[in-house]
């Protein structure tokens, strides 16, 4: 606990959720891009993920035990990074310098806003994909239908693509607060983060729009 209300704490925890939820998206990336295989393809891979683990796990359950996971990481993620901006108001002194104050505002901006943009659209996310609630085909085991029939009407696409650039601007400055967080970052090394950090943000950003935009112009139907 002391560690948990330290501010280092709270920057390690942002960190390691952080990662964490990149290495998923990095997965769930590559598995998007299948629907450009097929549909007979896409719908087995989407079958596969509810029968990982088996024998020891039941159907669907390493899809629960991964989703919970996900859940604890976000909202501890959300939560240090919540109490560590409430600490750095409580604690910013009166006057910043120009080029201080305009770095600063850029870098809270982008993961405080980009943050609560990103939380409404995995709601709206699990609400379309996950649920099917929202899902016009909406048809359990139909993964390959319930993608095309979203991402045919161009607001829902439009909804994805302005997610999709928040989180890469979110992966771009995280990425790189992480290394340092953690220790790996030193002004050596500096330079190569950010361009590995940026390269990062832009690969995962193009690899969850290609598909959607496919959808949109017909290349997958």
């Amino acid at each position: 606990m002391n560690f948990w209300r330290s501010t280092i704490g709270k920057k390690t925890v942002m960190a390691v959720t952080g990662l964490l939820m990149l290495l998923f998206l990095i997965v769930h990336m590559l598995g998007n891009l299948k629907i450009f295989f097929g549909r007979t393809d896409f719908d087995h891979y989407a079958h596969w993920l509810r029968t990982i683990g088996n024998p020891v796990l039941h159907e669907s359950w390493y899809l629960w035990i991964q989703r919970f996971v996900l859940v604890v990481a976000v909202v501890l993620h959300a939560v240090s990074a919540y109490q560590l901006s409430r600490r750095d108001l409580k604690a910013r002194p009166t006057k910043y310098s120009h080029h201080q104050r305009a770095k600063a505002g850029y870098a809270t901006h982008i993961m405080r806003y980009g943050g609560i943009t990103l939380a409404l659209f995995i709601v709206y996310h699990i609400l379309d994909f996950t649920t099917l609630t929202l899902n016009r085909h909406g048809v359990d085991g139909a993964a390959y239908d319930n993608v095309v029939s979203s991402f045919s009407v161009w607001w829902v696409t439009a909804i994805y693509i302005a997610a999709m650039i928040c989180l890469g601007l979110h992966i771009q400055h995280g990425f790189w607060s992480a290394t340092q967080t953690l220790g790996y970052n030193r002004p050596s090394r500096d330079r190569a983060f950010k361009g590995v950090t940026t390269g990062l943000a832009v690969l995962l950003t193009v690899g969850f729009l290609i598909v959607p935009v496919s959808v949109l112009a017909g290349l997958v139907d």
